[in-house]
């Protein structure tokens, strides 16, 4: 059966430019990419005993790919604080990681044209893996410098509260 949209004039899907993250009940400043959010689920294979000529297909283990945010250089430290908890170089013996809150659950938006929230999604148990604190510089480049964070997960799931919006219309006055 047909799933019928809360706006039935739209056809067009969501355009990837307007998103935001958050952790912390904070939305972080200056996200300017966020790599796929991907699943893959193992193939089991398996043949029955009187069946000798064709294999039967199972689901098996589910993995969640790492997740990559990006931004540009700024004197903001969200980036490099929660790669600090990980490992801080220099902090002591016994202290190198804090093991009590180095993992954040994270939220993507994604929002329409018009700025409205279209789309989120909840990412868990988020560490990070890797942290790029500068790019590679260049004299004589032209280029904004970018930090990047590579997010290891345990998984995430769109977040059904989020329904679709009324997009607006210049045709009526506003509300």
């Amino acid at each position: 059966m047909a799933q019928f949209s809360v706006n039935p004039q739209r056809f067009d899907p969501y355009k990837n430019f307007k998103f935001r993250v958050k952790w912390d009940g904070r939305y972080v400043a200056g996200v300017s990419k966020v790599s796929t959010l991907k699943r893959t689920t193992e193939v089991v294979k398996h043949r029955e005993g009187g069946d000798p000529s064709s294999s039967r297909k199972s689901p098996g283990r589910t993995e969640y790919d790492a997740i990559t945010l990006e931004r540009g250089v700024t004197h903001d430290t969200e980036f490099e604080k929660w790669a600090n908890k990980i490992w801080n170089y220099g902090s002591g013996l016994g202290a190198e990681t804090s093991l009590a809150d180095f993992r954040k659950d994270i939220t993507v938006e994604l929002y329409n044209e018009a700025g409205q929230l279209a789309i989120s999604y909840r990412v868990y148990r988020c560490w990070v893996s890797e942290f790029q604190a500068l790019p590679d510089l260049d004299a004589n480049a032209n280029a904004v410098a970018i930090a990047r964070l590579k997010l290891e997960n345990e998984g995430w799931e769109r977040d059904y509260a989020v329904t679709e919006p009324a997009e607006p219309s210049f045709t009526e006055p506003p509300v």
